[in-house]
């Protein structure tokens, strides 16, 4: 496909976004005004988020989210796993990737990087994302802050195999954990027929989870709402993120505020109260007819014998399926459980290069201490 002449510009404000930007985004909240006035306003301490938009002459042809990290300002990679491939990746991060950019969105799963106001061959995208991170990379070299890795996130499977083929064929190739989706059968209208088809071990698994969960209730919160318990629903957070078995940023504290504020009723937060104190919480982004699920939190103490979240994961189902949704993107991690409600795994791909053409040579050899590996078994609760 021929394209006439290409420029890109970086910005650093959504004031300064063209008008047609939401256009361009195509229906995905993920890339809209909205979205990306949260992560301006209330973006990790480490993190800074750049819009670039791709312009055909004088026409907006695409949009790209680009999130530049400075990994040495993290307090911690994550603290569930102690072992020693976590002390060397936590050492080749800060030796030699404490510089990183990414493009697409490192907060959340799936293909929320670009988006192009017309169908484009895989050549044409490959070069004007390859031909994008080297703008940002010039950005920022003209700020004397050298970017180290670059790394474009979340591509579908097929798409990338695409991509590869062209100006992404040089760059390393990655499977990283799959997003756990969950299609909704059009034919359950309540929870009921949801339990209804599950096989009995896990109709007797969803019973056990019930029976847990007395003596708790779920409400929705609002702005004022979210601000009295703020100091807590981040602690709750805070507690799931370090101990998750990797991370490279930590939410602001008044990041579910400002989310609230921002978008309103496409956000959504749900407490958890037992004796009247909050012991947990989550959230849910209403894109479409798509439900995203986004971060939660729980009371450690009570995890286990409150089956928290487990339970947590048949309310975002539950809601889901009155609301007439027609799939649930549940993101990575705690993969087990998730299929264990129905969620199924897609592969999810990516490619990274090292802007150090000696320390690209090992590349490969350098990420698989980055990534941790993940084992773990699918359940297939309608067989």
């Amino acid at each position: 496909m021929s394209l006439k002449p290409i420029s890109y510009t970086i910005y650093t404000s959504t004031n300064e976004l063209p008008k047609n930007w939401n256009e361009t985004a195509s229906g995905n909240i993920f890339l809209e005004k909205s979205y990306l006035k949260v992560l301006e306003k209330s973006a990790p301490t480490n993190m800074k988020c750049l819009f670039i938009g791709i312009f055909e002459q004088e026409t907006l042809l695409g949009i790209v989210l680009a999130q530049f990290l400075e990994v040495n300002k993290l307090e911690s990679f994550g603290e569930r796993d102690r072992c020693i491939k976590t002390t060397i990746r936590n050492f080749v991060f800060k030796r030699f990737a404490s510089n990183v950019l990414i493009l697409g969105n490192n907060m959340i799963t799936g293909q929320n990087m670009y988006a192009f106001n017309r169908v484009l061959d895989p050549r044409s995208i490959s070069e004007l994302l390859w031909q994008c991170s080297k703008e940002i990379v010039a950005y920022f070299k003209k700020k004397n802050t050298p970017i180290h890795l670059v790394c474009f996130k979340d591509f579908h499977q097929n798409e990338a195999v695409y991509l590869k083929k062209h100006h992404f064929k040089p760059l390393f190739h990655f499977d990283v954990q799959p997003n756990m989706v969950f299609e909704l059968n059009p034919m359950w209208k309540q929870q009921s027929d949801y339990v209804a088809d599950f096989s009995k071990k896990y109709r007797n698994q969803y019973k056990r989870a019930s029976h847990k969960f007395t003596g708790i209730t779920i409400k929705e919160l609002g702005i004022d709402e979210i601000l009295q318990h703020e100091e807590r629903i981040y602690e709750l957070y805070h507690h799931v993120a370090k101990n998750a078995p990797f991370n490279t940023f930590f939410l602001a504290k008044h990041h579910f505020s400002t989310f609230k504020k921002e978008l309103s009723n496409q956000f959504l937060i749900y407490g958890y109260f037992f004796n009247e104190k909050l012991i947990g919480f989550h959230t849910l982004l209403l894109n479409g007819e798509i439900l995203e699920t986004y971060f939660l939190g729980y009371d450690k103490d009570l995890q286990k014998d409150k089956m928290l979240y487990l339970n947590m994961l048949y309310a975002m189902t539950e809601f889901g399926i009155k609301n007439n949704f027609k799939k649930i993107i549940f993101g990575r991690t705690a993969l087990e459980i998730k299929s264990s409600i129905g969620a199924q795994p897609e592969t999810m791909s990516g490619f990274i290069f090292h802007t150090n053409t000696f320390i690209n040579r090992f590349i490969g050899k350098i990420f698989n201490q980055l990534e941790p590996k993940t084992v773990w078994q699918q359940r297939h609760p309608f067989v």
